[in-house]
């Protein structure tokens, strides 16, 4: 039986994808400093019980080799999400940096990890031709393999990339992945709210009809329906603000009917929303959520903002979890506070369709969809492939 060992799991989606596919725990942990607070909720859900080193001021802790090593080195240098992302970022380094440790002193069969959707675009291009030479300098190929959580069953659209180093001069070519997804309030209402468990506490307390602008939507745009009621009549996900314009009604409209029920401060918002769109400008239309059938990427003010589809409320911790496919007994240590920690992850279904090509590399199941080339791109969303024998600048390969 293969055994594998993890090093910067964050919170641990991918982790746990990998224990649900190889039957075991990891051999151990590892991390760097700095990411003690994210790595303790999957230790914690561990009991403490998996060894748990960091490599830092004290050295590089003697652990064996195992056959396959997983990480979710951060991704905020190549994010979208992040205003200062850059190919030249520092936050890339722990790519290069947990690279070079795994592959020349702990030597796996794979190296894999998950990275941001960028990685595989120009802006990655010079991050990808870095780990191709470390790839090259300790004896193992590379593949990135693009794909989208919503094609692995998941109320999610949001896009994804993997990255690999495999042992040797091949690289095996995965499985094409398309399954019907769950609806999103399907997720939510699949978790039964338990008083006894303590992340049944609302990540956000307000009332999401006592908002302003989803009172305007449910009073003046829809005539006073509930949430639930507004939920059953919407097609698809929607924040309110979005909802608002779709419906042909400018700011300037709403920003009357705030001002007459005592809303001062939206109205005056609703004016200067107004006269930016207006003037071709665009404006933050972050508020209430409804979700229906999916939703984009779960990440930023998502947990915060996102509502039950029957109750008119915000969602669980527990709930929030569940998006993210993490165990029904998984604990996010500190809370609310913590509640970011959620979107820093790989949901654990999508990580588990990865973990079960790398499980059958290992166990030698892929011999016969190997590749003779040191670099390869396959994209689950297009069904295809990129590659060359002879190494090839990457313009051939990243879009």
């Amino acid at each position: 039986m293969p055994n594998y060992a993890s090093i910067v799991p964050l919170i641990g989606g991918e982790t746990i994808a990998m224990q649900n596919v190889f039957g075991k725990r990891p051999e151990y942990i590892l991390s760097y400093p700095g990411f003690e607070a994210n790595d303790t909720h999957l230790l914690e859900h561990y009991k403490n019980e998996v060894p748990y080193h960091v490599i830092g001021d004290d050295g590089v802790p003697d652990v064996p080799s195992v056959d396959v090593v997983n990480t979710i080195c951060p991704c905020a240098g190549l994010s979208s999400l992040s205003v200062t992302s850059s190919s030249d970022a520092a936050a890339n380094d722990w790519m290069r940096t947990s690279a070079r440790h795994v592959l020349g002193t702990l030597k796996p069969q794979v190296f894999w990890g998950e990275n941001a959707p960028r990685l595989a675009s120009k802006m990655g291009e010079p991050i990808v031709e870095d780990l191709r030479r470390i790839a090259d300098e300790y004896g193992y190929s590379f593949t990135i393999y693009k794909t989208k959580s919503i094609l692995h069953g998941l109320a999610q659209v949001r896009d994804r990339t993997f990255y690999f180093f495999w042992k040797g001069k091949k690289v095996p070519v995965f499985e094409y992945i398309k399954r019907e997804h769950e609806k999103i309030e399907d997720t939510i209402r699949s978790v039964k709210r338990d008083p006894k468990d303590p992340m049944s506490v609302l990540a956000n307390s307000s009332v999401p009809s006592e908002d302003p602008y989803y009172r305007y939507v449910l009073e003046e745009i829809e005539g006073g329906i509930t949430h639930s009621q507004f939920q059953d009549k919407v097609e698809k996900s929607y924040d309110v603000k979005h909802y608002i314009e779709d419906s042909g009604v400018t700011y300037d409209r709403v920003s009357k009917w705030m001002s007459k029920n005592g809303f001062e401060k939206q109205a005056t918002r609703c004016l200067d929303m107004y006269t930016k769109l207006k003037n071709g400008g665009n404006i933050m239309r972050r508020g209430v959520n409804i979700p229906k059938n999916y939703i984009g990427a779960f990440v930023g003010a998502y947990p915060l903002t996102l509502t039950h589809p029957d109750e008119d409320r915000y969602l669980t911790i527990r709930e929030c979890l569940s998006i993210m496919k993490l165990p029904e007994d998984f604990i996010l240590q500190g809370g609310v506070r913590n509640i970011n920690h959620i979107c820093q992850n790989v949901p654990v279904t999508t990580a588990e369709d990865m973990a079960n090509h790398v499980y059958k590399f290992v166990n030698g199941y892929l011999d016969n969809s190997m590749i003779d080339t040191n670099f390869l791109v396959q994209d689950n969303k297009t069904r295809t492939l990129s590659y060359k024998k002879d190494s090839v600048h990457l313009d051939a390969f990243m879009v």
